[in-house]
């Protein structure tokens, strides 16, 4: 990450804290009265290769103790009405707000990934994750709708894995590296402006 990516980072993210820390504070406890405590979720997510961090999000499922991978088919029963409502507005990820101000995430890179992904495609990750992940990206405007229909008709968690494997990774990783070779402040401003775009709409 450049020091200008950084400090935009910081200068927009201390910008926002206020506007989204009420709104964060709303969300909690709307949550907190729906569908209890724990409000957060916290999961391991991988910066770089070789450097976990964790990554928050409001919690929109049902726990579960066997909880592993991405989520497809297999999990949608475990979506809390109001979590299904986050997910759509994409509002369970505003605590991410948080590990941009830490330096884990940026506002813009590719999706943090899980350390089982990152294990089992080495090479993938090693070029992918030279870029610091973000709350959305490239691969996120163009792919996001298409991943989320290919899981969704997976029944079972070995589905799931296997479809993401091999038909999500590789168009992901091919969009991240494009954003990687033409990454700029234009470029950040123009995905973020298209990300709100989307989510407004689906709002």
């Amino acid at each position: 990450m450049t020091p200008q990516k950084r400090l935009f980072d910081l200068v927009l993210g201390l910008l926002l804290l206020l506007p989204l820390g009420l709104l964060m504070g709303v969300v909690a406890l709307l949550l907190a009265l729906t569908q209890g405590r724990p409000v957060l979720y916290g999961a391991e997510r991988m910066r770089a290769p070789d450097r976990p961090f964790t990554l928050w999000k409001f919690r929109t499922m049902r726990p579960s103790g066997r909880d592993s991978g991405v989520s497809g088919g297999d999990k949608a029963a475990r979506i809390t009405p109001a979590g299904g409502i986050l997910r759509r507005a994409r509002l369970d990820e505003l605590p991410q707000l948080f590990n941009i101000l830490k330096g884990d995430m940026s506002f813009v890179g590719p999706r943090p990934p899980l350390r089982q992904y990152v294990d089992a495609c080495p090479e993938t990750y090693a070029a992918v994750l030279k870029s610091r992940p973000g709350v959305t990206g490239l691969a996120t405007l163009v792919f996001h709708r298409r991943e989320e229909a290919l899981l969704a008709q997976c029944a079972t968690a070995e589905e799931t894995n296997r479809v993401y494997m091999r038909q999500c990774i590789p168009r992901k990783a091919r969009l991240d590296l494009i954003y990687q070779r033409r990454r700029s402040l234009c470029l950040d401003l123009w995905i973020l402006a298209a990300t709100l775009a989307r989510v407004a709409r689906r709002g």
